[in-house]
């Protein structure tokens, strides 16, 4: 299974449509908070489902803000991650996988991307591809599941534009050097 995964989108989407449409074989796409609206706007545009849940900026604070993805690896835990001070540690996350028996969180919030695996759960958020706090111009992640592996790629979204060449310097001057009017 192929899993295009976004999340603190904060009503700009522009990146994630960009993406999309380079994305080929996606299974399913989640959405993990900030602002669930766009997940339903996204729902549209990619003509597919989205699997989203809130966050602190859609005024949720309920316990029930938690989703379950079932896939041929196991359970996925959904979260926006503010319920659970994924900014101070992510033992709240490994806590609440394993009363679920799931065997990965995905989560936001920190607008920061991150993929590791401790304490037997994988941990993935996507960080933000509108208003990234590490630096970069935007991230999501691409998970593939299969019965017996769970792999995480945190792609950059720069990867999906051109590198544009930098400037020639000095072409004046070397002109005005070589010249016959000097």
């Amino acid at each position: 299974m192929k899993i295009f995964v976004i999340s603190d989108t904060h009503g700009k989407t522009s990146k994630a449509e960009e993406v999309w449409e380079k994305l080929t074989g996606v299974d399913l796409v989640i959405h993990l908070g900030d602002y669930a609206e766009d997940a339903r706007r996204l729902e549209r545009v990619f003509q597919t489902e989205v699997i989203a849940v809130k966050g602190n900026m859609d005024g949720s604070y309920s316990p029930d803000d938690y989703k379950i993805v079932e896939t041929e690896f196991g359970k996925l835990l959904l979260t926006h991650g503010h319920m659970d001070n994924v900014k101070m540690s992510p033992l709240n996350l490994i806590y609440r996988a394993r009363e679920l028996d799931c065997k990965a969180v995905l989560f936001g919030h920190t607008h920061k991307p991150a993929y590791e695996e401790t304490h037997g759960i994988y941990l993935v958020n996507p960080g933000s591809l509108s208003q990234p706090r590490d630096g970069s111009d935007g991230s999501y992640a691409i998970i593939h599941t299969s019965p017996d592996t769970f792999n995480c790629a945190i792609v950059y979204y720069s990867s999906l534009t051109p590198k544009k060449k930098p400037p020639q310097s000095g072409r004046l001057r070397n002109m005005l050097n070589y010249s016959d009017r000097f």
